[in-house]
């Protein structure tokens, strides 16, 4: 590996049950690049995810130059029903951090530190987003790994949540890989795409692959193809 790159996978594919998830996977991703992943339900998208990080078997080569790595799973991981009572302070300390940077990290993602006694199910469902975010950042990753993590929440609260994590990519110089569906997030803030189906049907920046043709393959349908034209004030 080169030493700007952080990840570099090759070959990779993932049997569950006898039935391949990923096929023969390779790419390479740099410091501070911002990798989405795009296809519809069933392509490997999360399993590619979980892979990456060793969560489950896979043949294939993968290779990190970092060790400092945050993976915050979908939502529906993280159910808020049937759970023993587990304040959110109890839950950040999970992560052998202190008192001080939990109030900080909770305060740069805009939420109140008395949410710290609070139960998951108490919790409205911006601030558990915000919440979890806090969560995976709290130690200071090199790496940022987040599954559809706007799922379930309005347009507006997906634009704050994307936002903030732009400003930490920004400040800490984050490499991001980001599963969503949602396209203008892929025009504003990432400098690569792939496109997966079980395999790589396109890979690379945006503005060169992610033709209607290349989306049409994808998602099997026409979709409305719509390029966000993001402009610096």
């Amino acid at each position: 590996m080169f030493k700007e790159d952080i990840l570099k996978v090759d070959n990779l594919s993932v049997k569950i049950n006898n039935s391949l998830i990923v096929h023969n996977l390779s790419f390479e991703l740099k410091k501070q690049d911002v990798l989405v992943i795009l296809g519809p339900n069933g392509a490997g998208k999360s399993t590619l995810l979980r892979a990456i990080i060793g969560l489950i078997p896979y043949t294939g080569k993968i290779y990190w130059n970092t060790q400092h790595i945050s993976y915050l799973p979908p939502q529906e991981f993280f159910e808020r029903k049937d759970l023993p009572p587990l304040s959110i302070k109890d839950f950040f300390h999970f992560k052998n951090t202190n008192d001080q940077d939990i109030n900080g990290i909770l305060k740069a993602v805009g939420i109140k530190e008395n949410i710290l006694d609070k139960q998951f199910n108490q919790l409205s469902t911006g601030q558990f987003q915000r919440m979890t975010i806090a969560w995976a950042l709290i130690n200071k990753p090199t790496v940022l790994i987040l599954d559809e993590p706007t799922s379930g929440i309005d347009i507006g609260g997906e634009e704050t949540i994307y936002t903030l994590l732009h400003k930490f990519w920004n400040l800490w110089k984050l490499t991001i890989i980001l599963v969503t569906h949602d396209l203008s997030i892929v025009w504003e803030h990432a400098n690569k795409v792939i496109c997966l189906n079980k395999k790589i049907l396109c890979m690379g920046k945006p503005d060169m692959v992610l033709t209607p043709e290349n989306l049409k393959n994808l998602y099997g349908s026409e979709i409305k193809y719509y390029k966000h034209n993001h402009h610096e004030s």
